[in-house]
């Protein structure tokens, strides 16, 4: 992402509206800030067990149905909608 002061300029906006900006999203686990590599979008943590079983469940049984990686995940993202 870029740097703090970098958005604020682009944006137009003070740096600590900005910086406020990003210890909310860091405070709510959607970005990392890790010191001088920056900030980045954190990646998710899935830590529900039942949604695990449903995916493993779900991966089992597409291959089954001998669909590829590809056309699975088209149905998920079908499903999504």
């Amino acid at each position: 992402m870029p740097t703090v002061r970098g958005l604020a300029e682009q944006l137009g906006l003070a740096v600590n509206t900005v910086a406020k900006a990003y210890r909310a999203l860091e405070s709510d686990g959607v970005v990392e800030t890790r010191g001088r590599q920056g900030t980045v979008v954190a990646m998710p943590h899935v830590d529900d067990a039942d949604a695990l079983r449903a995916a493993a469940e779900f991966v089992t049984i597409a291959r089954l149905r001998g669909l590829s990686r590809d056309e699975a995940q088209q149905l998920v993202d079908d499903c999504w909608r």
